[in-house]
């Protein structure tokens, strides 16, 4: 490696970090932050659904949720990017779909490390609280849900961190994240690849320590 491939990293850093606003880092994190936020809501509410639901409602909700976690979502991206205009017979962002797709992945993930969470709580708690005249949505939302996700928390970490990551797809959509403009930049010097790519590699380990840094700490100081 030389200098002059660094040199190609610091000339067009502000392209790295802003894109045409919004783009390559700064889009690359709006979209971990807000795909981490709406998956980890929805996958909340999913968690509760599996471990309430019954019968069918339940099997219908297993098998949704299942077909999530099996898809590429690589074609997830590519489904919501054609299908959601087509549905709703408007222009969606192709940001606003990428989003989507991994909220919806990722929902489907922390969806089950909630539902462990709420099963491993002893019956006895629930039976406790039913017999303070709690009702079932006071028990769950005040009792049960704020211990399963503490207890999950490590798990649901886990699951923001392939978010992040996956955001990189984003490019076989045209969204110019960090990836998206490495490559145009990489297409532009030609021969300056290893670091151009070392560079993109080394943002998402920082972002994804970062994650792990704040959550640990934010853990523990709670455990206190």
């Amino acid at each position: 490696m030389e200098l002059k491939g660094f040199e190609v990293i610091w000339n067009n850093l502000d392209y790295l970090m802003w894109g045409n606003l919004p783009g390559g880092i700064a889009l690359t994190l709006i979209m971990s932050l807000s795909a981490i936020i709406f998956a980890t809501l929805l996958g909340i509410l999913l968690g509760v659904g599996l471990t309430l639901a019954k019968g069918g409602i339940r099997q219908i909700l297993v098998v949704f949720l299942g077909f999530l976690r099996a898809i590429p979502i690589i074609m997830l991206i590519f489904w919501t990017f054609f299908l959601l205009p087509i549905l709703f017979n408007i222009d969606v962002p192709a940001i606003a779909t990428v989003i989507f797709a991994l909220s919806l992945v990722g929902a489907a993930y922390i969806g089950y490390s909630v539902h462990a969470g709420m099963v491993a709580i002893s019956q006895g708690q629930w039976q406790a609280a039913f017999s303070l005249g709690l009702g079932k949505k006071q028990v769950i939302f005040y009792i049960i849900l704020p211990q399963a996700v503490k207890m999950m928390m490590p798990s649901i970490v886990n699951q923001w961190i392939p978010l992040i990551k996956d955001s990189s797809l984003a490019y076989i959509v045209g969204v110019a994240e960090l990836t998206f403009v490495a490559t145009q930049i990489n297409n532009r010097s030609m021969i300056y690849p290893t670091e151009i790519f070392i560079f993109v590699i080394l943002v998402y380990f920082v972002i994804c320590w970062f994650v792990n840094f704040v959550v640990a700490q934010f853990l523990k100081d709670r455990s206190y």
